[in-house]
């Protein structure tokens, strides 16, 4: 395990607690296989909220604009 590997496991477990942990690693392992796609997505929700959109709101329409590249992280192995 790389170190970038462990610190992105470990924000996980902090950021999503109380997500299950076998969502938890899915959503691990889909960052690392593209985290440049990750921290654009990150950012625009960041945005977004600053702008007065809820969290919530916010994380589901960057999602959807992101569709189209989250789609084939989901079916690589």
């Amino acid at each position: 395990m790389s170190f970038q590997s462990f610190l992105l496991g470990q924000y996980a477990k902090w950021k999503l607690k109380d997500v299950p942990a076998s969502q938890r690693e899915l959503f691990t392992k889909l960052v690392e296989k593209n985290p440049e796609l990750f921290k654009k997505i990150g950012e625009e929700i960041e945005r977004r909220k600053k702008g007065g959109e809820s969290e919530t709101k916010a994380a589901l329409e960057v999602m959807k604009k992101y569709r189209a590249e989250l789609a084939p992280l989901l079916m690589q192995p």
